[in-house]
C-alpha cells in the first residue's frame, strides 16, 4: 500500500469537489440571508422543486424533448461531418473549393439562420433539428480536416515502405493518428448541440428546457429556472465525460 487512493476513487473525487464546494457555499451564504432566497433560492429548495417537476411528469417530458432532439442532430451532423472532413483532409481541391464557405457558415451566428431554414424546410422541428446539425457539422469537419493534415507524412511514408496500400494507411495511420483533433472536435460540438438546441427551444418550442427556462421566467418561478440551468449544465459534464471515456477507450496510447 503506496497511501495514494485507488485510480477510480481519484476519478470520482477531483471534478466532483469544486461543484459540492460550490453547492455548499451557495447554500451557506443563503442560509445567513446574503443572498435574498427569493432571487438565489437554495440547493435544498432547487431539489425539492426538481424532485416535484420529476414527480408530475414535467422535467422528463422537457429533458426527454431537448435529449432527442441534441442527439439527432449531433448524430446528423458529426456523421456528415467526419466524412466530409475526411474528404476534405485528404483531396486539397475539395479542400479549398469549400474551405471559404465552411468558414463563412462558422462565424455566421446560427440562430440568424432558424428563420431561414424554417422557410426551406418548414415550421417545426426539422429546422430546430437542421440548425444544431449544421452547428455540429463545422466544428467537427473543421477538426477532422486539421486532424487529417496533420498526420505525420513519416508514417505514411514508413507505412508505404513496408507495403501498405491506402486502404491500409488509411486505417492504420491516418485514423489513430487523427483520433485526437476528431475527437476533439466530437466533444466540441456535442457542445455546440446542447447550447443550440436549449437556445432554439427558448425562443421557438413549447417543450424542452430551453422552454421550461423561459415559461419559469414568464411566471416568475425562480426554482425552475435554476433546475433548467443547472441540468443543462449536468448534461454537458456528463456529455463530456462519456466522449472523455471513449477517447481513452479507442486511443489509450495517449494516456499519461
Amino acid at each position: 500500500m503506496n497511501g495514494r487512493p485507488a485510480p477510480g476513487l481519484r476519478w470520482a473525487s477531483i471534478p466532483l469537489w469544486v461543484p459540492v464546494a460550490f453547492l455548499l457555499t451557495w447554500q451557506a451564504v443563503v442560509w445567513l440571508r446574503m443572498l435574498d432566497p427569493i432571487f438565489f433560492p437554495p440547493p435544498t429548495r432547487l431539489l425539492e422543486v426538481g424532485a416535484s417537476l420529476a414527480a408530475n411528469g414535467e422535467l422528463v417530458r422537457d429533458l426527454a424533448a431537448t435529449l432527442s432532439r441534441c442527439a439527432v442532430g449531433f448524430a446528423i451532423g458529426a456523421s456528415l461531418g467526419l466524412v466530409w472532413g475526411v474528404l476534405m483532409g485528404f483531396w486539397a481541391p475539395l479542400r479549398r473549393a469549400f474551405e471559404p464557405v465552411i468558414n463563412a457558415l462558422y462565424t455566421t451566428p446560427k440562430m440568424t439562420l432558424l428563420p431561414l431554414l424554417m422557410l426551406l424546410v418548414g415550421v417545426g422541428n426539422s429546422a430546430r433539428l437542421s440548425l444544431v446539425a449544421l452547428g455540429v457539422f463545422l466544428i467537427v469537419v473543421i477538426n477532422t480536416v486539421d486532424g487529417v493534415r496533420n498526420v505525420d507524412p513519416h508514417y505514411v511514408e514508413l507505412a508505404v515502405n513496408y507495403g501498405a496500400n491506402q486502404r491500409n494507411v488509411i486505417r492504420h495511420v491516418y485514423l489513430p493518428a487523427s483520433l485526437p483533433a476528431v475527437f476533439t472536435g466530437l466533444r466540441l460540438g456535442l457542445g455546440r448541440a446542447l447550447v443550440t438546441t436549449i437556445t432554439i427551444e427558448l425562443v421557438s418550442s413549447t417543450d424542452g428546457l430551453g422552454a421550461m427556462v423561459w415559461r419559469a421566467w414568464q411566471t416568475f418561478t425562480p426554482e425552475k429556472l435554476y433546475v433548467g440551468v443547472l441540468l443543462s449544465a449536468c448534461l454537458g459534464m456528463l456529455f463530456h465525460n462519456i466522449l472523455r471515456a471513449a477517447e481513452r477507450r479507442l486511443s489509450p496510447w495517449r494516456e499519461k
